[in-house]
């Protein structure tokens, strides 16, 4: 309910600036739901923006409007060198959410006199913008993620060496774009030492860095995410502990607990093994056709696991099984990067 005089002229001047926000912070929102929108396609995110842009709208007064005139704006026009650096999306949107939320503390200082009822909603809207930009965020970097996994077709996994980082280095050199760290022997100390090592290389040539198992220290290195047994962490836990920037992969080889892992929210599977492997021992291969049943209609990126090697990758793409990871086949190469290339290569060639 507005408590004015408006032949007064600094309720004018205040309508004026009331009027100009109003405008700024919903210019700002509509930025950020299209965003939501065509770049996440997270609907949810979308309905909450939007509500707030027609919640502002409403509340958006003849008055104000009326104002809009009253004094000329001298500095109409004006910008900054720092608009011009925006280069991502995310950029974007951090710069407009604090457009947003500069024009709703304007709105909720300068109204609070006059419409104290509109100073209450924008206030509770600045704060839920706070939230809603982190979010958008972390989405965004999910979603870059995904894409790493989505247009990548080979997985490689690491073991124990003396050389390890150098053999990392090689591979991503080579073109590998996602790691997967396994622990063996060491000290928490060591292992976390060693997992910020890898992270910053993998973050030097673009790669996703992802920890198995050890929840803690892919928190502590700030991994891109996790990957998960059956008898680690379950989904669900892994999720809330680390937000939804990260991605979380499972190991499955049954139609139950993929139908679960797709449930819990999943970023992709581990299906496999499909040929017998040193490094599971104690479990049958599941076989090729077994594996094309699991997955016919898998909608997100799952890797063949479990005794791949260089010699049956052209046996799997027969199959139509083009996602692969590896083990010990690079880490035990006397030249990693080339046999990368190759594997890549192959990968990569239509049958």
């Amino acid at each position: 309910m507005l408590n004015s005089d408006t032949t007064k002229t600094e309720d004018l001047r205040i309508y004026q600036i009331i009027d100009a926000n109003l405008d700024r912070a919903r210019e700002g929102l509509r930025v950020i739901e299209d965003w939501a929108r065509f770049g996440l396609g997270n609907e949810k995110y979308v309905e909450r923006i939007k509500n707030f842009r027609q919640i502002l709208g409403k509340n958006h007064l003849e008055v104000y409007k009326q104002s809009r005139n009253y004094i000329e704006d001298k500095c109409k026009g004006l910008t900054h060198q720092e608009q011009i650096k925006r280069k991502t999306p995310e950029q974007v949107i951090s710069s407009n959410s604090g457009r947003v939320q500069e024009a709703l503390r304007v709105i909720e200082e300068f109204s609070k006199p006059h419409n104290y009822e509109l100073s209450k909603i924008v206030s509770e809207i600045r704060y839920e913008i706070y939230n809603i930009e982190v979010e958008l965020l972390s989405l965004s970097k999910c979603k870059k993620s995904e894409k790493i996994l989505k247009e990548n077709d080979l997985y490689v996994i690491t073991d124990q060496k003396d050389n390890l980082l150098e053999i990392i280095e090689d591979i991503l050199n080579a073109g590998v774009r996602i790691i997967q760290h396994r622990f063996k022997t060491g000290t928490d100390k060591d292992h976390l030492k060693e997992a910020i090592q890898i992270k910053n290389l993998c973050k030097r040539y673009n790669s996703l860095f992802i920890i198995n198992d050890r929840l803690d220290i892919a928190l502590a290195s700030d991994a891109d995410g996790i990957h998960l047994g059956q008898d680690d962490f379950d989904l669900k836990t892994a999720r809330k502990l680390l937000g939804s920037s990260k991605i979380i992969g499972i190991s499955a080889n049954n139609e139950i607990d993929i139908a679960n892992a797709l449930k819990d929210g999943c970023n992709y599977i581990g299906i496999g093994p499909v040929f017998e492997t040193s490094t599971k021992k104690n479990k049958r291969p599941i076989g090729i056709e077994k594996i094309k049943t699991l997955t016919k209609d898998l909608k997100i990126p799952w890797f063949a696991i479990g005794g791949v090697k260089s010699n049956n990758i052209s046996y799997l793409k027969k199959n139509g099984l083009k996602k692969i990871a590896l083990v010990s086949q690079l880490m035990n190469s006397e030249d990693p990067k080339e046999e990368a290339i190759m594997i890549l290569k192959e990968l990569s060639h239509e049958n």
